[in-house]
């Protein structure tokens, strides 16, 4: 097991520290909690008059730090929380995180009393089979009342001794995402109580200029608010050069009362809020940049001064019975935003489904279709007429001109809720028109697809999985439309609506239902309205392998596309092709040397690829679950397949993540096992992560002893910075857990160098020359075919694998004649070696 790394001093969060951790993005992204319930002990009198401090019935946080060192987009960040107990007798201390969607763990280590006990990764079943089989009589955690949108949660507790402390260390890793042309880390604050010694800190080290830098005021985390000047955090922002930035959020007691206040919490439950560190770099006109750094690389794309495509957009909306109300009126607020956003060279229309599915004729509403059936929502009467979608005379597009635009505006405010929800018809009917546009050979204007998607239920007509399949079908072909759907208040399938958008080149989001739903749909509105390219495809040279994904079927302005795979000694220097306003465009990025891990970009960015495609690809789950895994376990990410199980004193645990936004009387803690995993994910086509040494955060030894040391001083607030090699040493002085016992982690190549000491003979830039030719070594690649091999290093029948998957075997190959008589070519191009099926 690696040896968990964990930064002492730690700030910045890609959610929040109320609320979320993993996609929180929120809308953003969001990050960690630490929660407790109590105030620091009070004074009252006791005899004869004199003060005596009132013991909190709970642990108190003396201490919680939160530090995000962020490099090239990527963020790791560790949150040290540290408790004592005052009371005369043992108490429970909790330690509550709210990760953001698209955060993986990397690393979690509690200290008792002196002793550290360090989390380690594994695979998620398997962690489950290991739970102790007293965990039936868990007891709940209602108590730790923390929610965040878009979020999990993850809550341990320990007991403490009278007169100990605690101290709990979490690293989580992220790549942040661009979107409406920022960077945004949101880190999520919630103690629970004021806290002598709070601070979070954010440190920016880009390989371009920084622009657009600040600290907006503080959040509540939960909905959209607008300005408030009360809640400016007065955060430091310190620029050290051009390129790098340190942002410090330091309130003192009196200052987290006053923003309690503000909020409308009790002033006694300290700060709860999110604080906010937002940016840009300067971008390259042209083709991006591509940082390489150790036989990775990973390409930042995100093009300037393009026009944006003019583009048909097709909203299909909800209008069934369970839409009535608030919903089917912030449905209305949200269209009549959102119309006035479309640009004059676009084109739209308006559908609504329930019981039947409606076109709407924006010239006179009374001929506006119905279909299949001409009217009644709830019964199909015999003598209704049926319309099908050949014999429709559905309308054209309209022209998003201020005309048509106040038309719709006026079909908008005549929507009503009523009815059953018969999506499949809304979403055919919405593909047909684009179908029709499309095929239309009197269209001079070629228009980007567009369809919004938006329902508060679960299907009426037919199962989610028919749904998917039969939309998918009909969007076939080289010109299939995204689809981004909108999952609206709790009754919506989200795991549905995800996979629906992902099989149709789109993604889907969640509308909370909320006063501020109308402002969550314009900004996802926003996200989406400025396609700049469409067939946007990356291609590389043969010899660059492990390639993340490289076609993008659309590129939306103020957004950024990541690649990242392995390079070796090749300068990987991409042909970009796309269709802009202009239409088809080449560009080529510039390379540089990284300042970040990039292989732990690589490997974040991977898996969040495979698991949704695994959402996506029903025939290849299993496949695509297991290189995930294969991944995750190597990198030691917590993630949908795998694990964080945590050791404590006399136990070990399995812990699932909770969705962060259930009630807290929904939440249930269970005490002899803890094993913590990442339940959703919703990646999006240009996120990543990497950063730090082996596991980034912390390598884990969990059978090891554990000391505290700093391997440099660590520079403190307002301590100037300017020298390149001061900004180096800002990273590496991060103060970290180690283990008495020095171990160092070795890559794949290296342990296969020191276990096959003729490989180095055979082996260029990643290629070994055998007698029948040239062939990738693979150190980076996992291959789940099935090759079946007649002659292994034992003499018996086995399957063809690459050489650092079968180390059972190395020890018969003592030279490369040994190799290449047992040598077999998997996928023609890497050199495996056929190994025992039972070894």
């Amino acid at each position: 097991m690696r040896l968990l790394v964990i930064g002492l001093l730690s700030a910045l969060i890609g959610a929040s520290l109320i609320a979320p951790i993993q996609n929180a993005p929120m809308d953003g992204d969001q990050s960690l909690v630490v929660s407790s319930t109590e105030a620091v002990p009070e004074k009252e009198n006791g005899k004869e008059g004199k003060p005596v401090a009132k013991i909190p019935s709970v642990p108190q946080i003396y201490e919680m730090h939160i530090r995000s060192d962020i490099k090239n987009r990527f963020s790791h960040t560790t949150v040290t929380s540290k408790v004592r107990n005052f009371a005369d007798k043992a108490q429970e201390a909790v330690f509550n995180i709210v990760l953001p969607e698209t955060a993986y763990i990397s690393g979690f280590i509690m200290e008792v009393d002196g002793k550290n006990y360090t989390a380690y990764v594994k695979e998620k079943e398997e962690a489950k089979r290991e739970y102790d089989q007293a965990i039936s009589s868990g007891q709940s955690a209602a108590h730790v009342a923390v929610s965040a949108r878009d979020s999990n949660r993850f809550t341990v507790s320990v007991n403490i001794e009278p007169a100990k402390k605690a101290a709990f260390y979490l690293s989580y890793e992220q790549l942040l995402n661009r979107q409406d042309g920022r960077y945004e880390q949101v880190v999520n604050i919630h103690p629970g109580q004021p806290v002598k010694d709070l601070s979070v800190e954010v440190v920016i080290v880009e390989s371009r200029k920084l622009i657009n830098l600040n600290a907006p005021p503080l959040r509540s985390g939960n909905e959209i608010d607008t300005s408030n000047k009360e809640l400016d955090p007065r955060a430091d922002i310190e620029k050290l050069n051009d390129t790098a930035a340190i942002v410090r959020f330091t309130p003192n007691l009196e200052r987290q009362k006053q923003l309690a206040h503000v909020f409308g919490t009790k002033e006694d439950d300290g700060l709860a809020g999110q604080f906010i560190v937002q940016y840009d770099v300067e971008r390259d006109p042209s083709g991006g940049e591509v940082l390489v750094q150790d036989g990775y690389f990973v390409h930042f794309f995100a093009p300037a001064d393009l026009k944006p495509l003019p583009k048909q957009v097709v909203f299909i909306l909800d209008t069934s019975g369970s839409m009535w109300g608030q919903k089917i009126q912030q449905l209305k607020e949200a269209m009549l935003k959102i119309l006035d956003q479309l640009n004059e060279q676009d084109s739209f229309n308006l559908v609504e489904f329930n019981s039947n599915t409606r076109i709407w004729d924006l010239n006179n509403h009374s001929n506006s279709e119905w279909y299949p059936h001409s009217n009644n929502y709830w019964y199909s009467e015999t003598n209704q007429r049926v319309v099908n979608l050949e014999n429709g005379s559905f309308p054209r597009a309209y022209s998003a001109n201020a005309d048509n635009i106040k038309k719709a505006k006026d079909a908008v405010n005549a929507l009503q809720s009523d009815g059953s929800t018969d999506m499949y018809k809304g979403l055919e009917v919405g593909l047909h028109l684009i179908e029709v546009e499309r095929t239309d050979k009197n269209n001079k204007v070629k228009r980007q697809p567009i369809i919004i998607f938006l329902t508060d239920g679960e299907p009426t007509d037919y199962s989610t999985e028919i749904i998917t399949t039969k939309t998918s079908e009909f969007n076939s072909g080289p010109r299939k439309a995204p689809i981004f759907a909108l999952s609206f208040g709790e009754g919506a399938d989200k795991t549905f609506l995800q996979k629906l958008s992902l099989r149709n080149n789109g993604f889907s989001r969640h509308i909370y239902e909320a006063a501020d739903a109308s402002l969550q749909l314009q900004d996802f509105y926003k996200q989406i309205s400025s396609p700049l390219l469409s067939d946007v495809t990356f291609k590389y040279e043969p010899t660059i392998t492990s390639l993340t994904k490289t076609d993008f079927p659309i590129h939306f302005g103020g957004s950024e596309i990541v690649i990242a795979g392995w390079c070796g000694t090749v300068t990987p220097i991409p042909t970009i092709d796309g269709f802009g306003r202009e239409g088809h465009i080449s560009l080529k990025p510039v390379v540089s040397k990284s300042i970040s891990n990039v292989e732990r970009l690589w490997a974040y960015l991977t898996i969040s690829q495979l698991l949704e495609q695994k959402e996506a690809m029903e025939d290849k789950k299993e496949e695509l679950k297991k290189k995930a895994l294969e991944i995750a376990l190597k990198y030691e990410f917590v993630t949908a397949v795998s694990s964080l199980v945590v050791v404590k004193p006399n136990e070990t645990k399995p812990v699932d993540t909770e969705e962060a936004k259930k009630k807290p009387e929904q939440l249930h803690y269970h005490p002899l096992t803890t094993t913590i995993t990442s339940n959703k994910f919703s990646a999006q086509s240009a996120i990543a992560s990497g950063f730090g040494g082996a596991v980034a955060g912390f390598p884990s030894m969990p059978s090891q002893s554990f000391g505290l040391a700093f391997e440099s001083p660590l520079p403190m607030p307002g301590v100037a910075i300017s020298q390149e090699s001061d900004i180096d040493a800002l990273f590496e002085a991060r103060p970290t857990m180690i283990p008495i016992v020095n171990t160092t982690t070795k890559s794949t190549l290296e342990v296969l160098l020191e276990s096959l000491e003729w490989l180095k003979d055979v082996l260029t830039d990643g290629f070994v020359k055998g007698p029948t030719g040239t062939y990738k070594l693979g150190v980076n690649e996992t291959i789940s075919d099935v090759v079946v091999c007649a002659k292994t290093p034992l003499n018996q029948e086995g399957h063809c694998t690459l050489l650092h998957e079968c180390p059972q075997v190395h020890k018969l190959l003592q030279k490369a004649d040994d190799f290449f008589n047992h040598m077999c070519i998997l996928k023609n191009e890497f050199a495996g070696v056929c190994c025992p099926n039972n070894p």
